[in-house]
């Protein structure tokens, strides 16, 4: 087993150095530990701030030159998230702040949509016309007719904002396309979700196991640090995928399954726990209910039987069951984060759930601990306006379990045709960009052509900026003071951002750019402060602190009230489920018509010449944010098409070559990718990085770089519990040169 030396390494000298020059770097390079860099720079000035690359949010540290100008990143020692510790992206951050191609004044639509032509407008006249018509689209509509799609610190303020219009078409994509099913399938088991950063005890684990989730690529920091951690002290990671990933480099076992086969591969490993009577016993008579009735379902899923479905030989089934028995109640079954593939995600990440319930994972040491989470004291507001109609009454019954708004269907309801119970007719999208966040492009443009206003608040030129009718441009993290970070862990704890340098150009905080649109639309009560830093220092004197004392010291730490991070052998637990007990079988989903316990379904194969669709992330890249970013670009600037050697011998493709890709409904990637032909892929898949092949000419480092992979997911396998959007039922084929007809095309 590779120790965590050989594992992925958080740099604490990352990319951010490269802001700095050269110069520096020479610097650096001369240091031989963390400790001689914090004593270089321990007279420079630095700010607390918490990382907005990722959801992870590691609070750091950001250092300034003598002359003001931003230096250096790094982890605050005090925070749990990330250990003191920032990760390439963390440390690559300044890179947003010195981006010359980022946003730099609002921009108002001169031509048809799509044309994306643009004049330079002021503050006042932007916000003008977006207040004007959000009004004129309420009275004509109806508040509901308003739709957010929103992402990262600023969803709080413009959340306020439409919660005052009337409207709680509030829709965060990371829900639709990415963690929904895992939050559903965890409420309905144990009545709780796994939360953001997950509530896994990674670090006392005895057995880790990854199926689909791959640490180390989507350097989820503290999980990471604590992965590195339980291979020094010899725990066994088993990693399920079809991929040879830098996890299954680092693993005891790997299970190169066939894809989309997990869910028979999770019920055999139930067969084997049950039947063996290798399962928590106690623990499952104590807090579980509906052991019989998954008893009888798993009763003919045996090794043998997901063989033939899973490729995976019976012997090692049995061997990784194994394992994980040995290690409970210490083992995690991880839950995953982008778990939307293939349409029945829901009841695989509930198979992943029931797994760790049997193991006695849940609440055990080396397993689940219970998370803590500071309150922080709330600013008075007024009542908000009860909608008249909220999303689920766009389409009745469908989607019955979400319990979020689901971006994908506040989509389908901006498009007349499908006859909606009510119609959308303006988006305000902030923070994500939505052509490369949602499947089926052609549906998403479809949808924004039946719009009367598209409102776009970001950093970059994205491509969603260029559909706007109106693009406001958002400062970065490092310019603006946020709403406290107080995110649950092991103990409850808050974290201070607060600007490091003033906004470049004449970009504005998302508060700043909430509160004035509030003013204009006579909102004003639900902004009572002007600065957001006078709110922040009325909250923290609330608790006993104060604004000053949090600018010092950037995370502070709190005490557990009690001392419960995990079950006792004698506490009495009710759990928030309709039985009062984990729920191995499910009432919650059989109220709703839904399979009580998971089944396997076969999935469509790929058609003769075509390959299924993977696609993953990159350690120092964040989706399509990053991208453009000048410190992670020096990285990594393209993605690369894994290839079978096998599959590459067929086509007569070799590693560096360019091809382009053709899905199953003839659509074809707008830009050729590098071929890298290895061993580390199944025959029957291709892989990806996610994130590449941008169109906009305006972000001149990623225009035209690898290819996109969003652009070839066209098929859209939906959740029919919660609405997921299944992404890897798409398969591909090569062209090794364009027709005349594709180039035009």
């Amino acid at each position: 087993m590779s120790s965590r030396r050989e594992f992925i390494r958080i740099s604490f000298i990352g990319a951010g150095v490269l802001a700095a020059g050269a110069g520096t770097y020479k610097v650096f390079k001369t240091l031989s530990s963390p400790e001689e860099v914090k004593k270089l720079i321990v007279d420079l000035k630095r700010t607390p701030t918490y990382c907005e690359v990722c959801f992870w949010k590691c609070a750091g540290w950001v250092y300034k030159t003598s002359e003001g100008k931003i230096w250096k990143i790094i982890g605050n020692d005090e925070d749990q998230h990330c250990r003191g510790r920032f990760c390439p992206r963390g440390t690559g951050g300044v890179g947003m702040y010195y981006d010359e191609d980022r946003l730099k004044t609002p921009l108002i639509r001169v031509e048809d949509r799509g044309r994306q032509v643009f004049r330079e407008a002021s503050w006042d006249e932007a916000l003008d016309l977006v207040a004007g018509k959000i009004k004129e689209i309420s009275v004509k509509y109806g508040p509901e007719s308003l739709a957010l799609f929103t992402h990262g610190s600023g969803s709080s303020y413009y959340s306020t904002l439409f919660k005052a219009l009337g409207s709680e078409n509030i829709a965060e994509p990371s829900y639709a396309q990415c963690r929904g099913p895992r939050d559903e399938a965890f409420f309905a088991t144990f009545g709780e979700e796994v939360y953001s950063p997950e509530i896994t005890d990674i670090r006392d684990t005895k057995c880790l196991v990854l199926i689909g989730s791959h640490l180390g690529e989507n350097m989820h920091n503290g999980q990471v640090q604590e992965m590195s951690d339980a291979i020094d002290k010899g725990a066994t990671i088993i990693t399920v995928d079809p991929r040879f990933s830098t996890a299954a480099g680092k693993s005891k076992f790997w299970l190169p399954l066939k894809p989309a086969t997990d869910i028979a591969l999770l019920l055999a490993w139930m067969h084997e726990i049950i039947y063996n009577e290798y399962y928590d016993k106690k623990y499952v008579e104590k807090y579980c209910s509906g052991f019989d009735q998954l008893k009888a379902h798993v009763k003919d899923f045996t090794p043998e039987w997901a063989y033939g479905i899973t490729a995976i030989r019976p012997d090692l089934i049995r061997r990784t069951a194994k394992e994980m028995a040995d290690a409970s109640p210490a083992v995690i079954v991880h839950p995953g984060r982008h778990v939307t593939w293939y349409g029945d995600d829901t009841q695989r990440v509930r198979a992943i759930a029931i797994l760790n319930a049997l193991l006695g994972s849940w609440g055990s040491r080396g397993g689940f601990y219970r998370p803590a989470k500071f309150e922080l004291p709330a600013v008075s507001l007024p009542l908000y306006k009860i909608p008249s109609k909220t999303w689920s009454d766009a389409f009745p019954g469908k989607y019955p379990v979400a319990s979020s708004p689901v971006s994908n269907a506040l989509i389908e309801a901006s498009i007349p045709e499908n006859n909606p119970g009510f119609l959308i007719k303006g988006w305000f999208v902030n923070g994500t960009n939505l052509m490369l966040t949602i499947p089926d492009q052609t549906n998403t443009l479809k949808a924004i052509q039946n719009l009367e206003l598209l409102v776009a608040v970001d950093t970059m030129p994205m491509e969603i900026t260029g559909w706007a009718d109106v693009i406001l441009p958002e400062c970065t993290y490092l310019e603006r003071f946020d709403a406290l970070r107080a995110a649950p862990h092991r103990k409850p704890a808050i974290a201070l951002r607060m600007p490091a340098v003033e906004p470049l150009n004449n970009t504005k905080p998302g508060y700043w750019i909430a509160r004035q649109l509030a003013l204009k639309l006579g909102f004003e009560d639900y902004f009572p402060y002007e600065k957001l830093e006078d709110q922040l220092d009325w909250q923290l004197k609330k608790i006993g602190s104060s604004l000053e004392e949090m600018k010092r010291i950037g995370v502070k730490t709190f005490d557990r009230e009690l001392d419960d991070l995990y079950y006792t052998d004698n506490e009495i637990i009710e759990f928030p489920t309709d039985s009062g007990k984990i729920e191995l079988y499910s009432t919650y989903f059989e109220q709703y018509g839904f399979d009580p316990l998971p089944k396997y379904v076969a999935h469509e194969e790929p058609p003769p010449g075509y390959y299924r669709l993977n696609y993953g992330r990159a350690p120092m890249h964040t989706f399509s944010r990053t991208s453009n970013n000048p410190n992670l670009t020096d990285l990594m600037d393209e993605n690369t098409l894994w290839i079978n050697p096998k599959v590459a011998k067929e086509w007569g493709i070799k590693t560096d070559q360019m091809v382009w890709l053709r899905n199953q409904d003839e659509v074809v990637s707008e830009f050729p990718v590098k071929v890298r032909v290895t061993e580390r892929i199944r025959w029957d898949s291709v892989y990806m990085v996610h994130g590449f092949g941008h169109a906009r000419k305006q972000m001149k480092r990623c225009y035209g770089k690898g290819a996109s992979d969003t652009q070839l997911i066209t098929k859209v396998l939906n959740d029919p519990i919660m609405g997921g959007t299944g992404m890897r039922g798409n398969f591909v084929t090569f062209i090794t040169e364009k027709s005349e007809t594709e180039v035009a095309s």
